[in-house]
């Protein structure tokens, strides 16, 4: 491991969050942005911004770190807290809305990929 980074409290499910990270595990950071810039979902600028941190990090560690020699050993989303509001319905009832929170976290390596 050289270098991680995470965004806690993300404003976005980690079901959609999931759906980008998914696209970018094991790869090289460099691919790993392309595919990020080039993706059209709201999760991949969050997810963007926190694999530039963990490069950022990477590089604070170790000045070798190359963006082509460093992979994504890891990335997960995980659910975070729910903010819990109340909507107004019809005849006086109410329901419950649940914005949903993620913590995203990526952890880069300088191993090749095993498996």
């Amino acid at each position: 491991m050289i270098a991680t980074a995470q965004h806690r409290f993300a404003r976005i499910s980690a079901r959609k969050a999931r759906l980008v990270i998914d696209l970018i595990r094991g790869l090289p950071v460099s691919k790993a942005l392309n595919v990020l810039t080039l993706t059209d979902k709201r999760a991949s600028g969050m997810i963007s911004k926190v694999l530039r941190s963990a490069l950022a990090n990477a590089r604070q560690q170790d000045a070798h770190a190359d963006e082509d020699a460093v992979r994504v050993a890891e990335a997960r989303v995980d659910g975070g807290p729910m903010l819990k509001r109340i909507r107004a319905r019809a005849m006086g009832r109410a329901v419950r809305i649940r914005r949903r929170t993620s913590h995203i976290t990526i952890v880069l390596s300088d191993e090749k990929k095993r498996g």
